[in-house]
């Protein structure tokens, strides 16, 4: 993927990035996800994470601020959780 020049990109770095985050409800879930978020973020604590249940309660919405630091760290970042098991969206 070609470098975006950073006059061209919508998002300025460093800046807090909200990212939502939906699964299966898990009891590991939100600890999962703030481990893999951590990798990429090492700023990152668990009292940047809201939780919300879907309203059957067979899923858990999160919503993650992350100090974004480059569009390689989100790139990275939006793999490693669409990709996790226990990941349905990223958004």
């Amino acid at each position: 993927m070609a470098a975006i020049p950073p006059k061209e990109s919508l998002i300025e770095y460093p800046s807090d990035f909200p990212i939502k985050v939906m699964g299966p409800t898990h009891e590991a879930f939100t600890v999962t996800i703030v481990e893999v978020i951590t990798k990429h973020d090492p700023t990152f604590h668990e009292g940047k994470v809201e939780v919300r249940p879907s309203s059957g309660g067979n899923y858990t919405g999160l919503t993650v601020t992350v100090r974004a630091t480059s569009r390689e760290q989100l790139d990275a970042l939006y793999s490693e959780l669409s990709g996790h098991p226990m990941v349905k969206i990223v958004l």
